[in-house]
């Protein structure tokens, strides 16, 4: 591709969406930095020619030099020595172009040397940069990070760290160990007071942690001597710069190879409290998976974007029977269908962020100043949308990928299980998207609660009553009564009054929730852009139709003394 952004009409469709101009105000405090700042925007429609030239920087940066040396990275991946990790050439190029372009601590006040951009054109650079390259998008994208620290960092803390994020300088997470992965609350990874030093000290072993040998650190650590659960665990920041962390080992991985997933050790390491003491599992991760499950979902979208390209490409391109295979119904179906879950999936993103954006806005205003009666119910619209919208959009998406680049190696047929072509990184790259930040099944365990309290119903209707072109109005006929179809299936199981019944059939009620949501907004975007969205809109509906069926006989038809057949 040319340039990653500017090739994808769709990405500057949700770019020019109508909510951006509420987000941009929020964000810019009314363009307060204009006078200070010669490069802050004078208005909204400099606010958007501002992310649209970024993001075209972007664009061709990730066609110049980071898909160009995706094969190469996949190939060579970092090294592990002397407990250090050192990057491929290839990543180590990419992180040079993408800190020359300054496209670090994007999403930083301007005042800490960042763009002050809102969450949604980050994270249609996160995207873009995927859609190349996944495991590169990893290291990148960890500057979001940062957002926690600003979130609940103290001001000593933000001169110190955050410029330097801005500056260029890597992020990790360092949640996981081997013995706490998806359950965060076994994290026992000690931190002590040091009285004499005035700092804490971590000791013990964190595993699966991605980029892990990064500049700057946020640790999930124990620091309540004698608990055992999520009520003692501290967030805290590492610099490494001080020293007393270790790479033990890069985990040799089936995908991301560009992404080092290390084994570290802490010994006695220099580090400072992050926020308060005991809130670090309750509120601090929970704000910064939050973050990581949008950015797993943009480079999911990515992934699958990298599909269709590969697929669609090839299928133009080779010729069986005499006719290029594009021609036969076989292969144009599963293209029809690759470009509708990337459309609808994206949809999904854009529009959760687009939610996380309004929210988190109103939450930095809200510790600068008091908000309105109006703006606090505004916060609260928006928090409880973002809260119900991520887990769809990581989950859905993720899964999306994983299917993307599944058919797109079944288009390249023979050619799809060599390994010259691009299609088999994209499988193996996907595979993790529905595991880590949190697996589909713990996407399920977030989601849930909205199904039963309503709150995806409640968003179906609302939508229901946005209008449509005249085109679609037997769509989003079909779609409502899909929904009805939804709503059938939550009363059924809330009426068995079963919790083992719910849980079992709670990833198919998601799912329903989640196609119906994707229907909506394509038929949304199909309204206002046909030629980029209609056909994708028919083929999506149809796809999730036949999904609402199969899970409403499912779900209609099964008892809950059935349970006992799947136990064994």
């Amino acid at each position: 591709m040319a340039n990653y952004y500017s090739d994808i009409p769709e990405l500057r469709f949700h770019l020019n969406n109508p909510m951006m101009e509420r987000i941009c105000q929020l964000k810019e405090r009314d363009y307060r930095d204009k006078d200070e700042y010669d490069y802050a925007p004078q208005d909204y429609a400099d606010a958007l020619d501002s992310y649209d030239k970024v993001l075209e920087i972007t664009g061709e940066i990730t066609a110049d030099v980071i898909a160009a040396n995706a094969e190469g990275v996949d190939e060579e991946g970092p090294h592990c020595a002397n407990g250090r990790v050192e990057y491929a050439s290839g990543t180590k190029a990419n992180l040079d172009a993408m800190v020359k372009a300054g496209l670090n601590g994007m999403t930083m006040p301007r005042r800490f040397g960042g763009l002050n951009f809102p969450i949604t054109p980050y994270t249609m650079c996160a995207e873009i940069v995927a859609a190349a390259d996944a495991g590169f998008g990893n290291i990148w994208s960890l500057q979001d990070c940062i957002e926690t620290l600003y979130e609940f960092g103290n001001e000593d803390q933000h001169s110190r760290f955050i410029a330097r994020i801005c500056a260029g300088e890597t992020m990790s997470m360092d949640l996981t160990e081997p013995d706490a992965g998806s359950d965060l609350q076994s994290v026992m990874l000690k931190a002590t007071y040091d009285e004499a030093n005035n700092c804490w000290r971590l000791n013990g072993v964190k595993r699966f942690i991605t980029n892990g040998d990064a500049d700057l650190h946020l640790v999930l650590a124990r620091s309540e001597e004698g608990t055992r659960d999520g009520r003692g665990l501290s967030m805290f920041i590492y610099d490494k710069r001080d020293g007393g962390v270790n790479v033990r080992r890069i985990e040799n991985k089936l995908g991301i190879h560009g992404s080092p997933t290390c084994e570290l050790v802490y010994k006695n390491a220099k580090a400072e409290l992050c926020g308060d003491r005991k809130l670090g599992l309750i509120k601090y991760v929970m704000a910064l998976m939050n973050g990581a499950r949008l950015g797993i979902a943009a480079q999911s979208v990515g992934l699958s974007q990298a599909a269709y390209n590969e697929a669609l490409a090839y299928a133009k391109e080779r010729k069986q029977f005499g006719k290029a295979i594009i021609e036969f119904p076989a292969v144009y179906d599963m293209l029809a269908t690759i470009k509708a879950k990337l459309d609808a999936g994206r949809a999904l993103l854009y529009q959760t962020a687009r939610y996380v954006d309004i929210y988190k806005a109103l939450d930095d205003i809200a510790r600068e100043r008091k908000l309105t009666p109006e703006e606090r119910k505004e916060q609260k619209l928006y928090a409880k949308l973002a809260d119900s919208f991520t887990p769809l959009a990581k989950g859905m998406n993720s899964e999306y990928a994983n299917q993307n680049a599944y058919d797109c190696i079944q288009v390249h047929g023979g050619s799809g299980f060599m390994m010259e072509y691009a299609c088999q990184r994209i499988y193996r790259d996907a595979r993790i998207t529905s595991i880590y930040e949190g697996t589909t099944q713990l996407q399920t365990v977030a989601a849930i609660r909205y199904v039963t309290n309503g709150a995806y119903a409640a968003t179906l209707h609302d939508y229901e009553a946005i209008p449509c072109a005249p085109e679609m109005e037997e769509l989003m006929n079909r779609v409502k009564e899909m929904t009805r179809k939804f709503e059938a299936c939550t009363n059924a199981v809330k009426e068995a009054q079963n919790q083992e019944l719910q849980d079992f059939v709670a990833r198919r009620l998601m799912e329903m929730a989640a196609v119906n949501i994707m229907s909506h907004l394509l038929i949304q975007d199909a309204t206002k852009a046909p030629e980029l969205f209609a056909q994708s809109a028919r083929v999506y509906v149809n796809y999730a139709e036949a999904e609402v069926e199969k899970h409403f006989n499912f779900i209609r038809k099964f008892q809950a003394d059935e349970l006992a057949d799947y136990r064994k």
